[in-house]
């Protein structure tokens, strides 16, 4: 199959403002664009009349609809549609298996995307093979593009050691190429506790010049390949105090397009989670948030 950005849609505003969100990415990126909507039969011991062809022909139309819509604005992508007789986790699931990009509204009504913010969402956002971007509604702030028309920042978080923040670093330049615009690369860090001190650990930040001195040199080794693979691209660090997800939030509110984050799949009572920075910038954050596996 060729490279394509994949969407689920369920009719809300949200997943149509996902599907739009995503062709005018699949035009920049130079890719394909798959719109799905999940629908299986479910024969209900209720006393109500179902019509197994008239859902299916709704779940047809959700489709052509946001196919429709797309089509005006985009005319020269090329858009598949297919409805997938599955639940929606296991089939969104899959469609990351073989999607560069999988995109989904945050606040559907209907079956497919009305569950980001609960435990089926972090399935999907904690499973998925490829990215996940998270998209709001058309209409709220910076939900689908900057009222001044500009590309925005992409604001993406690193962490740890270059190779910790690899994929994450890599998906936020390529975005940013993709669409005109700067980087912003963040890296959050705190006081460590006083248990953490000793000789050793102490010598190693002070030979960078202290700990703030350590944390920006830290995140310029991270970006240096990056800034050689895109030298069109232009690039602002920050370093600052503070959680993860409260830096990354302050950082990107009202100058992203595209906030960037990585994740790796914890396995917990429930079900696979996400993370702390993940899940408050996907809870919090106004602009679109991508969720970037890690190895």
């Amino acid at each position: 199959m060729a490279p394509v950005i994949a969407v689920g849609v369920d009719g809300s505003p949200e997943s149509r403002a996902a599907a739009r969100w995503a062709a005018t990415e699949a035009v920049g990126r130079g890719l394909g664009l798959r719109l799905v909507h999940a629908w299986r039969w479910q024969p209900v011991s209720l006393p109500i009349v179902q019509d197994r062809d008239e859902e299916a022909r709704c779940a047809d139309a959700v489709l052509h609809a946001a196919a429709d819509e797309i089509a005006v604005r985009h005319p020269e992508l090329g858009i598949v549609t297919e409805v997938v007789r599955d639940a929606p986790v296991p089939a969104l699931l899959r469609e990351a298996e073989q999607a560069e990009l999988l995109a989904l509204g945050t606040r559907g009504h209907g079956p497919l995307l009305g569950f980001l913010l609960g435990s089926s969402g972090q399935q999907v956002i904690g499973g998925a093979a490829c990215p996940v971007v998270s998209v709001r509604a058309a209409g709220e702030p910076a939900g689908e593009e900057r009222a001044d028309g500009g590309p925005g920042e992409v604001v993406v978080g690193q962490y740890g050691y270059p190779e910790d923040s690899h994929d994450v670093l890599g998906f936020a330049f390529e975005a940013a190429a993709a669409r005109g615009a700067s980087v912003r690369a963040v890296r959050a860090w705190d006081l460590p506790s006083i248990y953490a001190y000793s000789p050793g650990s102490m010598w190693i930040s002070d030979q960078d010049g202290g700990l703030v001195q350590y944390e920006q040199a830290a995140l310029r080794r991270a970006l240096e390949p990056w800034r050689e693979k895109y030298p069109g691209v232009p690039v602002a660090e920050h370093v600052e105090l503070g959680t993860a997800g409260q830096v990354l939030l302050s950082a990107a509110e009202g100058s992203a397009s595209l906030l960037v984050v990585g994740r790796r799949t914890r396995k917990g009572p429930v079900g696979s989670r996400i993370g702390s920075a993940a899940h408050a910038v996907l809870h919090h954050a106004r602009c679109p948030v991508a969720v970037v596996p890690q190895p």
